[in-house]
């Protein structure tokens, strides 16, 4: 049922400004699931309607399940219809006037599958995403959650060789949203399709994605595990987009090190870069360490003063003055140690610090 999709060198522009899509390539194994990450406006929809044939390429080629359906250089455009792809998009789009039932079985009916099998289809998708109870009741009866579970069923009846998400959970509450990605993720690998997700949402794509391609301006960035992209970024957009709020100005000073304006040395584990090159040490607030002040001195121990701090109930977040910067850190717990004006110590791991050109 699944198929693996290959984009090579895809290019989209339209009549004016930069390309949407700027040279992508990236393959999605068969039974993967990739997820597009980025700001709006940055090419992720415009790929995902590339490869489900709603917009032509103007460069570049697609392939499904070894099948080219996009090469505009050869003239080849596969119809949408013809790709047999799933599509769930951000708005429901159900048939108001029809039961669960018959909304999943319109695909089959138009494929003209005989009733007896199309029935059998269309109770073991809506047994796995939930809604066999739900089988005969009007849609405008359904939650936002249940709806957009209509939805994927309709797109998974029929046995697409590849399954696109374009931000399916944006239109739903955040407890609902927070539910069903966790559902989601089940549900397509139980299915066993492929499938191509976008979103904006840096926490859906973790949870979802077996990898996660970061876009910017048209182009792919890093494609990799998420816990790969979230702890070796390969550029200074890809660690600010997914949470890195500090960065510190300094100088290579030697390998392993980087001397700051403030004549105190980090020392990191892998920096890029050669001696002399100015650099910004890019470190997240959940990976800073605090300890009051006088405790035992660790590897990139700093004295600092908490400027303030904001309590979120499992965790707080403090404003802290050291190193001639303001940064952030995030410590987990339901008391906060520490109090506007204390001084204490951050500790900064050396294995979890990157170093970037300035």
């Amino acid at each position: 049922m699944s198929a693996e999709l290959i984009v090579s060198h895809l290019r989209k522009q339209f009549a004016v400004g930069r390309p949407a899509v700027d040279d992508v390539s990236f393959r999605v194994a068969a039974g993967e699931i990739v997820v597009l990450l980025g700001p709006s406006g940055c090419g992720k929809t415009t790929t995902l309607r590339c490869i489900a044939g709603l917009e032509q390429p103007t460069a570049g080629t697609i392939s499904i399940g070894g099948d080219e359906v996009a090469a505009p250089e050869r003239g080849v455009h596969v119809p949408p219809r013809l790709r047999n792809i799933g599509m769930v998009f951000q708005s429901y789009a159900v048939w108001p006037h029809m039961t669960v039932r018959q909304n999943v079985n319109y695909p089959l009916r138009h494929r003209k599958v005989p009733r007896d099998e199309a029935e059998r289809k269309v109770d073991r998708v809506l047994e796995l995403v939930g809604l066999s109870e739900y089988a005969e009741r009007p849609v405008t009866q359904l939650s936002g959650g249940q709806m957009q579970r209509v939805a994927l069923a309709r797109a998974l009846v029929y046995e697409p060789r590849i399954l696109l998400l374009d931000e399916p959970l944006s239109n739903l509450d955040a407890k609902l949203r927070l539910r069903l990605r966790d559902e989601l993720r089940r549900i397509i690998k139980e299915a066993k399709v492929t499938a191509l997700y976008v979103t904006h949402d840096q926490a859906e794509a973790v949870v979802l994605g077996d990898r996660i391609g970061v876009m910017e301006n048209g182009k792919l960035m890093q494609m990799s595990a998420p816990v790969e992209l979230y702890n070796k970024p390969e550029n200074l957009f890809v660690a600010n987009f997914t949470g890195v709020s500090n960065l510190i100005k300094g100088e290579i000073s030697a390998p392993g090190a980087v001397r700051l304006s403030t004549g105190e040395t980090l020392r990191i584990t892998a920096p890029r870069g050669k001696t002399g090159d100015a650099v910004l040490v890019a470190i997240r607030p959940e990976n800073i360490q605090l300890r009051p002040n006088g405790e035992g001195a660790d590897t990139n121990s700093f004295p600092a003063r908490v400027i303030e701090g904001h309590f979120h109930g499992t965790q707080t977040t403090y404003a802290l003055e050291t190193l001639g910067h303001r940064i952030e850190a995030i410590e987990l717990g339901t008391v906060p140690r520490f109090s506007a004006h204390d001084t204490i110590r951050v500790v900064i791991p050396p294995d979890h610090s990157w170093v970037f050109p300035q």
